[in-house]
């Protein structure tokens, strides 16, 4: 992979595929917590980045659930965030929803597409994150329900997260300078 001509210079290794896996892990059961008592639940992967961590998250998730996605973007495969584009959102939904990114950077798309969730009929959405960006811009980073590891103020990619469109595919999180 490092020897690939698509490769980007520079790119260090942040997490480990173990380093994610025990974390997924601990976020599961936190998780688990709190959705007890909950009957109905969807988990929402918010595409294309949450593909990979809420199709790993799930299978460590050992309660009847239902798996569903929704589509809005504000990158397009571009480092930088414009305006918000979406292509799917759910049109009718019920009970509890899991909606999962792979990077809680700012935070305004994961904003937007809750309020379409609970627009939509969600009695709950509870916000996870595979990773969530360590700075001061957009939302509180508490914002977000959960996450399972934080990333320095770098561009990062890998578990789900791409670069110029491409290496979501990897195991493991990389950053660029």
């Amino acid at each position: 992979m490092m020897d690939h001509p698509r490769w980007p210079d520079n790119a260090r290794l942040i997490f480990d595929a173990q380093t994610i896996s025990d974390a997924l892990d601990a976020q599961a059961i936190r998780l688990m917590k709190r959705l007890e008592g909950a009957d109905e639940i969807t988990m929402m992967a918010l595409m294309n980045g949450g593909m990979i961590p809420a199709a790993e998250l799930i299978k460590r998730l050992p309660v009847p659930m239902r798996m569903d996605y929704v589509h809005a973007t504000r990158y397009r495969e571009a480092r930088s965030g414009g305006a918000l584009d979406w292509v799917r959102v759910p049109k009718a939904l019920s009970g509890t929803v899991v909606l999962v990114d792979d990077i809680f950077d700012e935070g305004h798309t994961m904003a937007a597409v809750k309020g379409a969730l609970l627009d939509a009929g969600a009695d709950d959405v509870i916000t996870v994150a595979a990773v969530r960006k360590q700075h001061d811009r957009g939302l509180s980073r508490d914002w977000v329900d959960d996450v399972a590891l934080d990333v320095p103020d770098e561009y990062v990619f890998g578990f789900g997260m791409d670069i110029d469109g491409l290496w979501r595919q990897l195991d493991s999180i990389w950053s660029v300078s």
